[in-house]
């Protein structure tokens, strides 16, 4: 796979300018973008992160470029391809359908944005973990469940059913999954299932429970008036974001 870090797109807060990074999988141009720390001089630890299912957009980039604030090199992936992100819920969910349908799809378009991640010179490549949102979220529990070599992921509202339950023989990675506790697209049928799930793997997990949250509680953009249940929680956002750096702190020590 051939990788190319592209023009800076721009220079932020404590960490190194952005760059999109164009790479493939298969025929499927994509481009993610990098951030690492400034001035860092030694491989760092890393996190990929897995956008929504409105694709690779400015939140996905915004995320990287903090976890870079907090000494860490990161990875926004693409999913979909080169350019493609939007607002409107039909072309999303056109775009995030075959992923949900097909499990080895999904895995292989996610393991080539962790390689880029991995290949980078900052890049300590022993200690990696992922983060994800709605979409993305899903998209790190499975890798999480097929025993990708991780030291942990986190979901922040991400869907948790599945058709490939973790295993205890294949669990490498520990984790944490932030919920909304009045999300309707993940009831809690389901979230009870991932919890059987997880002790039947012995997995090393957490769950955490915000009670009055809707799905995409961390993204300031989600709101009712997109014609889905969704909602903006700023202090839901900012209590998970809190177990989220002290769990990467763990994790990637």
């Amino acid at each position: 796979m051939i990788t190319i870090r592209l023009a800076l797109l721009a220079c932020l807060s404590l960490a190194l300018a952005a760059e999109g990074v164009a790479y493939q999988d298969g025929d499927v141009a994509l481009t993610g973008t990098f951030v690492a720390p400034a001035g860092a001089n030694a491989k760092v630890p890393a996190v990929l992160v897995v956008h929504e299912w409105w694709g690779h957009n400015a939140y996905a980039q915004r995320r990287a470029r903090e976890l870079a604030d907090q000494g860490y090199a990161a990875f926004a992936l693409d999913m979909y391809g080169t350019g493609l992100e939007t607002t409107d819920p039909q072309q999303a969910g056109t775009w995030a359908t075959p992923f949900y349908q097909d499990n080895a799809l999904l895995l292989r378009r996610a393991r080539a944005g962790l390689a880029v991640l991995r290949a980078q010179a900052e890049v300590d490549p022993q200690r990696v973990a992922a983060i994800g949102f709605c979409f993305g979220g899903t998209v790190c529990l499975q890798l999480a469940r097929s025993g990708e070599d991780l030291k942990g992921v986190v979901s922040f509202h991400g869907g948790l059913k599945t058709g490939t339950p973790a295993q205890a023989d294949t669990l490498k990675a520990a984790i944490l999954v932030c919920h909304g506790g009045a999300d309707p697209l993940v009831p809690p049928a389901e979230v009870a299932a991932f919890m059987e799930e997880m002790v039947a793997a012995k997995a090393t997990w957490d769950l955490l429970v915000f009670g009055t949250a809707l799905h995409a509680f961390t993204n300031p953009a989600a709101s009712p008036e997109s014609g889905l249940p969704i909602a903006y929680d700023a202090a839901a956002e900012a209590a998970s974001f809190t177990r989220a750096k002290a769990f990467l702190g763990e994790v990637l020590k």
